[in-house]
């Protein structure tokens, strides 16, 4: 059973790579990586599709507005997940549309892995800038939190 942890985000500008910190943060605590694929996803691309394809879970990272206070942690588990991400009367994330496509792509092969989450951090800001900023990197710890707790619930 394998998993898959995709870090969406540009880490050229501040908040907006906070879903990457989250995976690289993630990757650095996971005590065995057998069967857990930690990927830094960048901006998206179809070409994800193959580690989605042999997945049983897969958790996104990724930074969103959903007009919270900077740094808060947002889990959506399935179905509301897939809601989340079809809901176009607002893009919450600039990712979103690449990941309903991804997603959807999946779904057409039977390939939709039967646990999936998305862990959005919301954020404060986004202009150049390696680094995010003090709340949003208080919640890349969170969102590496909740993926933990996800991992443990969804492999036992």
């Amino acid at each position: 059973m394998d998993s898959v942890i995709l870090g969406i985000g540009n880490i050229l500008l501040t908040d907006d790579g906070a879903g990457v910190h989250a995976a690289q943060a993630l990757g650095q605590r996971l005590r065995s990586t057998d069967g857990i694929h930690v990927i830094d996803a960048g901006t998206l691309s179809f070409t994800l599709l193959p580690y989605l394809e042999d997945a049983e879970n897969l958790i996104v990272l990724d930074a969103a507005q959903f007009d919270a206070e900077p740094g808060t942690v947002r889990c959506f588990e399935s179905e509301t997940m897939d809601a989340f991400l079809a809901d176009g009367s607002r893009r919450r994330s600039v990712h979103e549309l690449g990941l309903g496509d991804l997603l959807a792509m999946a779904r057409l092969q039977d390939a939709l892995p039967v646990h999936r989450a998305l862990i959005c951090i919301q954020a404060a800001q986004v202009g150049w800038g390696l680094e995010p900023t003090p709340p949003v990197r208080a919640g890349v710890e969170l969102a590496a939190d909740e993926a933990l707790r996800l991992l443990d619930r969804w492999l036992s």
